[in-house]
């Protein structure tokens, strides 16, 4: 029996890999993933000078839920962040962050174990509503596209593959004098891609511009929705009655 229980305790210990980084920092990559996906937690355990520690998983659970067209800011996990508060170790910084911290070095492990779990949580509960709350987001994009499209009399083609490497497509392509390729960003990759496809045209001088639709800011993070303005020809957030008018002023001016 006490052989049985050396072999858990190292068949255990090799589940987890840790890392030296900068400053003292242990870098531990642990076997819980983040459902859905074959992305491990990493947790980061950072020393301070008085001897005490935080324990943080670097803002990637946030992150990951952004990329995979989670929302953060759902009822939901405002319900699961009241009650995650109310045990009073881990807490999400105003960056985004799972964090513990403490002095007394024997609860390093256990607050790995916490922010790990934590993280697998958030990503669990921000993403779980998202499938179909996007899919609504897409069906009245697509509803105005078309409504817009009809009153004009000019053509639309939905879910087009596009002619570049990376098999990118666009939600809708408005077959203006300069088509309008329309991207529903409903995640921070939709959003990149947008950003991909509208470098592609430039770069094949094809005539074209890409109008980028994220249901909010949130959605895809503030950073990059200020970014991607910079690199397509419009980034907007979702409003039944501009998008018509955008798009109606653009047809027939």
């Amino acid at each position: 029996m006490e052989l049985l229980k050396d072999d858990i305790k190292r068949s255990i210990c090799s589940l987890f890999d840790v890392y030296s980084d900068e400053n003292g920092v242990q870098r531990v990559v642990t076997p819980i993933e983040y459902p859905g996906t074959a992305d491990k937690v990493v947790v980061r355990v950072r020393p301070a000078a008085d001897g005490s520690f935080t324990v943080d998983e670097n803002g990637e659970a946030a992150f990951y839920a952004s990329m995979a067209g989670g929302d953060i800011e759902s009822e939901p996990m405002k319900r699961w962040l009241e009650e995650l508060s109310s045990l009073g170790t881990v807490s999400l910084t105003e960056d985004e962050t799972l964090v513990c911290s403490g002095t007394n070095q024997k609860l390093v492990a256990p607050y790995i174990f916490r922010v790990a779990e934590a993280a697998q949580q958030l990503y669990a509960i921000a993403t779980s509503r998202s499938e179909r709350h996007f899919s609504d987001f897409k069906a009245k994009l697509a509803g105005i596209v078309m409504e817009v499209a009809r009153d004009v009399g000019v053509k639309v083609d939905s879910d087009v593959s596009l002619p570049f490497a990376g098999g990118m497509t666009a939600d809708h392509i408005v077959h203006a004098g300069e088509p309008i390729i329309i991207v529903a960003a409903t995640g921070t990759t939709r959003l990149l891609e947008a950003e991909l496809i509208q470098m592609q045209y430039h770069l094949s001088k094809r005539a074209g511009k890409v109008l980028a639709i994220c249901e909010s800011q949130a959605s895809v993070g503030r950073k990059q929705f200020e970014r991607a303005g910079y690199f397509t020809w419009k980034t907007l957030t979702f409003s039944e009655q501009d998008l018509g008018s955008l798009l109606t002023n653009q047809l027939t001016n």
